[in-house]
């Protein structure tokens, strides 16, 4: 096979090392939530903190992050953000109480806000194929969302200090990866306006996009942030169940997600995923036992690693052909969305009932399921492709081609 025409090849392997070690810190948490709340004596929704905190400071990052990159380039960013969550992974991990450790996870959002915002426009901006540094980059995502729940209960095991821990030295080494191996493009990025990034929701198939995303980012860290809680199982057995999760989550994005994409279009394939989705949080809601609920878990993480393949490639496509323009808008209601997910969780478990947050989720995802059938036609239509309804819109039904053709010509 001849050898990867790819000058900058080390400095994408970085990224996307860093990228599997960032998403690893997210997944890591779940199977020691329980043994947090055990020992520093919090409630379920003080726990869920520790996810609300992360991902709203993240969703609040997105933006300026993006902005900086104009000032002071990727690899300055990156490098920072990288810096920041080594630190708050270390000082987390010798906390003595949920309100510091909520604190440190916000400063841990800020940090991966820092990363997010830069690693993929970083990577598409170095690579000749665009396509293999995009799968490599997905390819440690979902690797990290397997792995980090393994990690965080074998180690767990131990104490749930450990997980945190490791977690910084993991950056430690990602750090010293992103200072020495990563490099700016030639042609650095050129400075922003908030203006920018808040004009992109002009565009009615992003605006539809975003409504379809928020409402699935908002079951997503249902599912990742009580679901731990509800199983209520030990630590090992939460991380290896979540394991499984993640794996069907990896699957869902390296496996099936794209080749659907490429068969029925990344619309159609968006729409099936949160379907079914809706299917399995039925599932878990009503489920009577333990075994059933962690099948239903499973085939929600599949259904999650659909979407999440598709998601951003149709962000793309609708959205700003500045792609640092659109990542920032799209990051913005996506983790803004999910931030009040799992405190809201917390409180319903502890004041309604257990099963109460996913029946909350269900008529959530519902809305996105609503707006994806009223406008999933104006979607397709923006981006080239065609939808099961398109012999009700005859401009969907002319348009032929897939998403990723259209990203060609952003």
């Amino acid at each position: 096979m001849a050898a990867r025409n790819e000058p900058h090849k080390t400095a994408i392997y970085a990224t996307t090392v860093t990228a599997f070690f960032a998403i690893a810190g997210i997944a890591i948490v779940d199977p020691i939530l329980p043994a947090i709340g055990a020992d520093l004596g919090a409630t379920t929704w003080q726990i869920e903190l520790l996810f609300t905190a992360y991902i709203a400071v993240m969703a609040l990052g997105m933006i300026p992050a993006v902005m900086l990159t104009g000032k002071f380039g990727y690899k300055k960013i990156l490098a920072a953000g990288v810096s920041v969550v080594a630190v708050a992974a270390i000082a987390a991990s010798f906390t003595t109480s949920i309100g510091s450790l909520a604190a440190l996870r916000g400063l841990w959002g800020l940090g991966n806000a820092m990363f997010f915002a830069t690693a993929m426009v970083l990577l598409v901006s170095l690579a000749n194929d665009r396509a293999w540094a995009v799968e490599l980059f997905e390819t440690c995502v979902g690797l990290g969302f397997a792995i980090g729940p393994l990690i965080g209960g074998l180690l767990g095991k131990i104490s749930w200090r450990v997980p945190f821990l490791l977690c910084g030295l993991f950056m430690i080494v990602a750090l010293a990866l992103s200072v020495t191996r990563l490099k700016d493009p030639e042609v650095m990025p050129a400075p922003l306006r908030i203006g920018n990034i808040f004009a992109t929701f002009k565009k009615p198939a992003f605006v539809a996009l975003c409504v379809i995303t928020g409402t699935y980012n908002f079951v997503f860290f249902i599912v990742l942030g009580y679901t731990p809680v509800f199983l209520g199982l030990g630590v090992v057995q939460l991380g290896l169940v979540f394991t499984g999760w993640g794996v069907g989550l990896a699957f869902g994005i390296l496996v099936v997600g794209h080749r659907l994409a490429h068969r029925f279009g990344a619309v159609q394939t968006v729409g099936f995923a949160i379907v079914v989705l809706f299917g399995a949080l039925f599932g878990i809601a009503t489920s009577h036992s333990t075994v059933q609920t962690i099948v239903f878990l499973v085939i929600s993480g599949v259904c999650m690693g659909i979407a999440n393949a598709n998601l951003t490639d149709l962000a793309l496509a609708t959205g700003s052909p500045d792609r640092r323009v659109t990542t920032g808008a799209f990051n913005l209601i996506r983790w803004g969305f999910a931030a009040p997910a799992p405190v809201v969780a917390g409180l319903l478990a502890e004041h309604v009932s257990l099963a109460s947050p996913f029946w909350v989720a269900i008529g959530v995802l519902a809305v996105g399921v609503l707006t994806f059938l009223a406008f999933g036609h104006m979607l397709a239509r923006t981006v080239g492709e065609k939808v099961l309804w398109s012999r009700w819109n005859k401009g969907a039904a002319a348009a032929e081609g897939s998403a990723e053709e259209a990203l060609e010509l952003v």
